[in-house]
């Protein structure tokens, strides 16, 4: 593992890279409340067979890449991070994984620039317009979402989450996080300014700027956990119907929302499926 800083315009960002230099690149996309660090499991099983993998620590979440307005962090901006470090890598196309909304920003990248996507695994977080007609049509997943509400709200939602020592901030970690990464994940969003950075990707949605989201059509595979909190089984299985190229479902039993520090072997195999597919 090697921990690199990559400029992309007036934003700087931490990036972990790990596999064989030469090895085929896979851009690994963190959730929140987490960072790039969410990804290391997984990224030694991916180098160990050979992959490149790229794991940024994201808008809001490094802090040389922390602008104060919340449009700053509308998904245009995000998916251009994404492009921006692929860029500065020399990378043309990649394989793509997400996590939360890690993988909020893959579907619309591979949605935007399929040239530059050449596979895709989402993790927890559903097509745009499967989630979306969930939130809409769902009673089960309007009531998983209700906690957005909260995060929308700027200076209450940091209060919540960090008094009392970060009690509820912890209480989200669901207590199935390895407990170096919890400790180290309250240090970073206790830091001034870092959880309303990260806060700000709530409050910038709907500012996209653009029309429903296109159906994907890169090869792509959709992960769902059945104990996961925040994404009910609706909007998972509706997912399907957004994807026009090869496309698997699969599924994690008993596992919560937190996959990729979780269940680093089963969905480091579930990315190694798709991965060897192309």
């Amino acid at each position: 593992m090697e921990t690199t800083t990559i400029t992309v315009g007036p934003l700087a960002f931490d990036v972990r890279l790990n596999g064989p230099q030469d090895g085929r690149p896979v851009l690994l996309l963190h959730g929140f409340p987490q960072a790039g660090r969410s990804w290391d499991a997984v990224a030694e099983v991916l180098a160990a067979d050979g992959y490149r993998t790229i794991a940024p620590d994201q808008r809001g979440y490094s802090p040389g890449a922390r602008p104060p307005e919340v449009a700053d962090y509308a998904m245009p901006h995000l998916v251009a991070d994404a492009l921006g470090i692929l860029g500065a890598l020399g990378v043309d196309r990649a394989d793509v994984v997400g996590h939360d909304w890690g993988a909020a920003v893959a579907w619309e990248l591979a949605i935007g620039h399929p040239e530059r996507v050449r596979t895709l695994t989402a993790v927890s977080v559903p097509h745009p317009a499967a989630f979306g007609w969930a939130r809409r049509n769902d009673t089960d997943q309007q009531e998983r979402s209700t906690y957005i509400g909260l995060f929308r709200e700027p200076g209450k939602a940091e209060r919540v989450l960090l008094e009392d020592g970060a009690r509820r901030l912890r209480a989200t970690y669901e207590g199935v996080l390895p407990a170096e990464s919890e400790e180290e994940y309250v240090r970073r969003f206790s830091e001034p300014g870092a959880l309303t950075a990260a806060l700000n990707w709530y409050r910038a949605m709907g500012r996209n700027g653009s029309g429903p989201p296109a159906d994907v059509r890169v090869p792509t595979t959709y992960v769902w956990s059945t104990a996961d909190r925040a994404l009910g089984r609706a909007g998972a299985e509706r997912c399907a119907e957004h994807v026009r190229g090869p496309y698997e479902f699969a599924v994690l039993d008993g596992v919560t929302h937190w996959v990729p520090e979780q269940a680093p072997g089963p969905l480091a195999e579930i990315i190694g499926r798709r991965l060897a597919s192309a």
